[in-house]
């Protein structure tokens, strides 16, 4: 019988609450109706790929927010706001959770996000208690400063390399079906809550709870 002794959790979808049409009319506010047409269409190419592989700064890709969309004249941090509307919070009991799990799991973090997410996510929403993020998890992997993204097997590669996890003692809890396929192929058990990009508490916090 498999045992797990590691668990790598995903963030947007499984952690944190998602509203894409939130993000939608954020962006549509502030004149960047183009920009809200690749968040409806979850395109992720061209300035937000470059983004979550870190191949272009915050600012670089506010100007190209801005010249994507004439007439906007937003500023980098109305943009980021209207950015950060996607991301809706996470529910303390998740954290409660996370924390009782990590006296009996060790826990890392492996994240396809952005420096304007994760920013937030840090300020934010880990600091319940006057804790941090690093009182959660052993370590965050995040695709902005790997740069590469999941589904690629690399990336999973390196997060049990670097953390020394065996892939067969390993659960990863993502809301990608590619992405539990290409853990899966490598040894690593996946779970994938049925969740999407709108607030989907109950299945996500079901995969928590199993655990």
């Amino acid at each position: 019988m498999q045992v797990i002794r590691n668990i790598i959790f995903d963030f947007g979808g499984v952690l944190v609450d998602l509203d894409r049409r939130r993000c939608i009319e954020a962006f549509r506010r502030i004149g960047a109706g183009a920009i809200a047409g690749y968040v409806d269409e979850c395109r992720q190419e061209d300035l937000f790929h470059d983004l979550e592989v870190g191949l272009t700064d915050v600012g670089r890709f506010c100007e190209a927010v801005r010249r994507a969309c004439p007439g906007c004249n937003a500023s980098d941090d109305d943009i980021c706001d209207a950015w950060n509307a996607l991301l809706t919070g996470i529910p303390r009991h998740r954290l409660d959770r996370l924390k009782e799990l990590r006296r009996d799991y060790r826990l890392v973090l492996l994240s396809n996000t952005n420096p304007i997410h994760w920013r937030k996510a840090v300020d934010e929403y880990f600091t319940a208690g006057g804790l941090t993020v690093g009182d959660y998890f052993e370590k965050t992997y995040l695709s902005y400063e790997m740069h590469m993204l999941k589904p690629d097997e690399e990336i999973f590669r390196r997060v049990l390399a670097d953390s020394g996890f065996a892939a067969a003692e390993t659960l990863f809890i993502d809301d990608s079906a590619a992405n539990c396929a290409a853990a899966e192929r490598l040894g690593i058990a996946a779970c994938m809550p049925e969740t999407s990009l709108t607030p989907a508490a109950a299945t996500a916090d079901a995969a928590l709870w199993r655990l």
